[in-house]
């Protein structure tokens, strides 16, 4: 034993990417449907880190992966973050949300004033009940102290499995009636025009009464296909190709027109072929359909955007991202021009301009080390908070000046991952000898206090979900999902719920509650720690 532990106290990489892997090994067990994910990295950290104490990595590898981590999920959530923030809904969920983090708060600031818990134990309780990461790091550094390491991982496996059991109980208790998922996937309908309403009439005049979910993307007149212009009139026997997400909606236009007439349209590939193309060019990305359809797209039907694992709907004002796959009605001899146009390449699911992430980034720390001031207290700086208010408002932008702030899905999931792993790994390996100690003191002092902030954060947030805001039942658990933050519980609460609305209301409270977390801890540490 001696021998490993020189070994891995000589060689850091070695040990911080042995603790990775099997963190991620434990991670991957899952007991009827609970696991800890990447939150095992940390405990694995911790007794890697208590065996081999001097085992530790550079603090720097766990603050750039932090880095990584806020910068990705901002630029994820920014536009749905600022959607939420006009809409009620998104309103109501942020003050349910609002209402759990003061309930916890006080609670925590009440086991430091009566005496059951100090100051960085307490803080790092508050961190870990409520899985927040930026608060750790911000917490450590306004204490200038890895003592909060200690209480964060006690108490984020609580953090963890606490509002998953509540969610559990919410739906098995209550059996609240949600609404079923919506397609992630688009379905074509051909329709014949037997409606004599609709003789005569131009195409615009129809496509102002479709429902939204709902696009016409080609007609066939006289044996020919085409796409419809501002010109086109409508006249019986013309076929419609029908695009959406919603069957019901297809089903309502169809009775509305005429008649299916499947294969009319998609089974003649003379003049309109349908292929998709990858988009990889920085003169597609960032452009909205509208923009492309005035444009470069001129003359071709867009039938859909697939972005992840789900088809958009290409509404005029839908920006296009590098790694998006658009679907195209285009007549054959230009195939070629609108491939090179997208640029085509699968390489864009992985394409990251470091250009835009190394400014993106330097303006959010710079925004964190800007003092605030505030009556009573003093200056407050963001520190990483900046970072993700600035990403926020960054994904919101995805393009300015000619750069395009957003990346891939697919290559921000790595990223986000990474950095939240390095953080995680670098932590515990650090905290490790401390926190054998503290829980050989302390006993099952730690994890009843870790559970009690845990459940006055959960517990009010959906009691004011849905008793005070009457916000539907899978809005309540993306409440409870974004307050405490963990991406398990996210995941959790759409499996839970069979809709798409805890993704929407979560993307919508976690990156605020996220903030007002790491700004609390900082300011309790500058009032409480003298």
């Amino acid at each position: 034993m001696d021998a490993l532990r020189a070994l891995l106290e000589a060689q850091p990489l070695l040990t911080l990417f042995l603790t990775i892997a099997a963190g991620y090994f434990l991670g991957a067990v899952d007991i009827k449907g609970f696991s800890l994910g990447a939150g095992a990295v940390l405990f694995v950290a911790l007794a890697i880190g208590a065996f081999a104490p001097k085992a530790t990595p550079a603090a720097l590898v766990g603050t750039i992966g932090l880095l990584l981590f806020l910068y990705c999920v901002g630029l994820a959530y920014g536009a749905d973050f600022y959607r939420g923030l006009r809409s009620p809904a998104g309103i109501k969920a942020s003050l349910a949300g609002l209402i759990g983090l003061a309930v916890s708060v006080a609670v925590t600031l009440l086991l430091v004033q009566v005496g059951r818990a100090s100051l960085p134990d307490a803080l790092g309780l508050f961190a870990g009940a409520g899985t927040s990461t930026p608060a750790l790091q911000a917490v450590m550094a306004a204490l200038q102290s890895d003592q909060p390491a200690v209480g964060y991982s006690v108490a984020y496996p609580l953090g963890v499995a606490g509002p998953i059991l509540a969610m559990y109980a919410y739906v098995v208790l209550l059996k609240p009636v949600m609404q079923k998922a919506a397609r992630r996937q688009s379905v074509p309908l051909e329709v014949v025009v037997r409606n004599p309403k609709w003789f005569g009439r131009r195409f615009p005049e129809l496509v102002a009464t479709l429902p939204r979910a709902v696009h016409a993307t080609a007609i066939r007149e006289e044996h020919r296909n085409r796409v419809p212009t501002d010109a086109t009139v409508l006249d019986d026997g013309d076929v419609l190709l029908l695009v959406s997400t919603d069957i019901a909606a297809l089903a309502q236009v169809r009775k509305e027109l005429g008649e299916a007439a499947p294969g009319r349209i998609t089974e003649d590939r003379g003049d309109l072929d349908y292929f998709q193309v990858f988009v990889s060019s920085r003169q597609a990305a960032g452009s909205s359909v509208a923009e492309l359809a005035d444009g470069p797209l001129a003359g071709l039907s867009v039938l859909h955007v697939r972005r992840g694992d789900a088809d958009l709907m290409p509404t005029g004002e839908l920006v296009l991202e590098l790694g998006d796959r658009v679907g195209l009605l285009c007549a054959r001899h230009r195939i070629d021009e609108v491939r090179r146009f997208f640029g085509d390449s699968i390489r864009s699911t992985a394409d990251i301009s470091y250009v835009s992430i190394g400014l993106g980034a330097a303006l959010g720390l710079l925004a964190g080390l800007v003092p605030i001031p505030i009556p009573g207290f003093g200056r407050l700086t963001l520190g990483f908070a900046g970072v993700l208010i600035v990403a926020l408002t960054l994904g919101r932008l995805r393009r300015t000046a000619g750069l395009t702030w957003t990346i891939p899905l697919s290559a921000n999931l790595v990223l986000r991952n990474l950095g939240l792993t390095l953080f995680l790994a670098q932590v515990g390996l650090a905290s490790g000898e401390r926190f054998v100690s503290t829980v050989r003191e302390t006993g099952a002092t730690l994890l009843l206090l870790g559970a009690l902030i845990c459940l006055a954060l959960v517990v009010p947030a959906m009691l004011a979900g849905r008793m005070l805001f009457r916000l539907p039942a899978d809005d309540v658990l993306g409440v409870v999902g974004g307050a405490t933050g963990n991406p398990a519980l996210m995941a959790y609460a759409g499996s839970a719920a069979g809709t798409e609305r805890p993704d929407v209301v979560y993307a919508t409270v976690f990156p605020f509650i996220t903030i007002l977390k790491i700004v609390f801890v900082q300011v309790a540490a500058a009032l409480l720690a003298g």
